[in-house]
């Protein structure tokens, strides 16, 4: 029995730092950014302006598509290699007025396409709008955007130089969260998560040479790319810009992010619209993990085509944010069964894995600081919370544990020995309970209690809440729910700089 009891001590202790892992893998991750330089992205490419038709797909896009388009034709891109075409999906609001204004306004770069029976989704949407686009020889490219998307002037001639390598098939773009001064605490959320997620994942993507998705707003494709995949994007997932991602690549083109390419893009100002975009893209990445299960771990030779899709690395960065949810629980769970049958060990557990958070955690809000100051300068209180005030608290401890302590101990929270105080128990389910309390957040939205939200989002953190909807996700792809594709409500709050 005591045999059998220590193999199951050392099973927890690697259970509970394997709760580290998508922490240590997104510094690694982080790391590899600054050798994006010697990848010569950016040095003496040529100057490459292509023939550009622009796709917005656009279901009752009124309150935003009239500045989006007038900013689209004012960049510093030829006005003879430009061509907007407005996808409309059925419309019933006042998107075809605008549009009529736009082409008495821009008769020859403004194109009206319109389908009366719309509803099935953007990607139906966008494939519509393809066939008219490849069915005549006028466009060399094409950016595929949403309605709400605001470019930099600079942006599309960034992007498109690119394009002048024969072995890039796709180019993408930053997308910024854009409400600025008029966003909540919700929007500078989801700012310093595309400052990780992006302006420095995507980077280190760059140099690993395998990039896992184009950002839906922002997509520039060659012609003979789109044409290599098929001329249409896939309908049968949520999470269409992946699969045209993984297919571009797969196809033996390379995909290219552009950080000094910037957008700005609405995102949603509240935990009920938040978390119908990202459950429909946690559940497209549970597609696309399924769909391309033959690939994963197995080599850049996997489908006969030269990629890095396949690499071990990219492998890890895919599969440790697919695993975070069961990995914080199994690492509480671990925990727990070591305070009961040995309370030291457990505490020493806890104590190196919390190292191992804080050290990760400085890595990544540094380099995200060092890629994008003036968001990290705006949204400063959520970086600095972005784990959560509790996780804050013992990264605090892990950093000031003399400090810390001694405070503790003076205001009586943990008499005696600490290891077997009983509210030790709390810290270790923490990592496990801080997701159904996001996901209570959640369901306080509509509620006499909404106002508890936001202190729940800031108490568990962001990541909390986005780990509960890849749960969410999980069940919903479980029971086979149904796959509506349901668009984020735009207010037309982002402001051009």
């Amino acid at each position: 029995m005591t045999a059998l009891v220590s193999v199951l001590h050392v099973i927890a202790v690697v259970l509970v730092f394997l709760g580290t892992l998508p922490l240590l893998v997104a510094a690694l991750q982080f790391l590899l950014v600054g050798f994006e330089r010697f990848r010569k992205l950016y040095d003496d490419t040529p100057l490459t302006l292509p023939r550009t038709a622009i796709l917005i797909p656009a279901w009752n896009e009124a309150p935003v598509l009239g500045p989006s388009v007038e900013r689209l034709l004012s960049l510093h891109y030829p006005a003879d290699r430009l061509r907007v075409f407005v996808i409309d999906d059925a419309s019933d609001d006042d998107t075809p007025a605008v549009l009529r204004t736009l082409r008495a306004h821009h008769p020859d770069r403004v194109v009206h396409l319109r389908r009366e029976h719309g509803g099935q989704g953007k990607a139906h949407t966008l494939n519509h709008g393809l066939r008219h686009v490849l069915g005549d020889d006028w466009a060399q490219a094409v950016l595929i955007m949403d309605a709400d998307v605001v470019f930099d002037r600079d942006a599309l001639w960034r992007m498109a130089r690119h394009l002048h390598d024969p072995e890039v098939g796709a180019v993408t773009a930053y997308i910024k969260e854009g409400s600025g001064d008029n966003g909540n605490y919700l929007n500078r959320y989801i700012a310093v998560e595309y400052v990780t997620s992006q302006a420095a994942a995507r980077r280190a993507q760059n140099v690993l040479g395998a990039m896992a998705c184009l950002a839906g707003g922002a997509q520039l494709h060659s012609r003979a790319n789109l044409t290599t995949i098929g001329g249409q994007i896939d309908t049968t997932t949520l999470a269409e810009d992946t699969v045209t991602t993984f297919e571009t690549q797969l196809a033996g083109r390379r995909v290219v992010f552009d950080g000094r390419a910037t957008v700005l893009a609405e995102e949603p100002g509240d935990l009920a619209g938040l978390w119908r975009q990202r459950l429909r893209w946690a559940r497209g990445n549970l597609q696309v993990t399924g769909r391309y299960r033959d690939i994963w771990f197995r080599g850049r030779s996997a489908r006969g085509h030269d990629h890095r899709l396949g690499s071990w690395l990219f492998g890890l960065i895919w599969f440790s944010l697919l695993l975070t949810p069961p990995l914080l629980v199994a690492c509480s769970g671990s925990l727990i069964f070591l305070y009961f049958t040995d309370a030291p060990r457990a505490w020493d557990a806890f104590h190196l894995l919390w190292v191992i958070n804080l050290v990760s955690y400085l890595l990544v809000a540094l380099i995200g600081a060092i890629v994008d100051w003036p968001t990290t300068r705006r949204c400063w209180l959520e970086t600095l919370f972005f784990p959560g005030a509790v996780s804050c608290f013992f990264l605090l401890y892990t950093g000031f544990p003399g400090l810390i302590g001694r405070l503790i101990g003076n205001l009586g929270l943990l008499g005696g020995n600490a290891t077997e105080h009983p509210a030790m128990l709390i810290a270790y389910v923490w990592l496990a309970l801080s997701m159904p309390l996001a996901w209570i957040a959640k369901c306080l939205v509509g509620t006499r209690l909404r106002w508890l939200a936001p202190v729940l989002v800031f108490l568990t953190g962001y990541g909390a809440l986005l780990a509960a909807c890849a749960v969410a996700a999980f069940f919903a792809e479980l029971r086979k729910a149904d796959m509506t594709w349901q668009k984020t409500e735009k207010t037309g709050k982002v402001i051009a700089p």
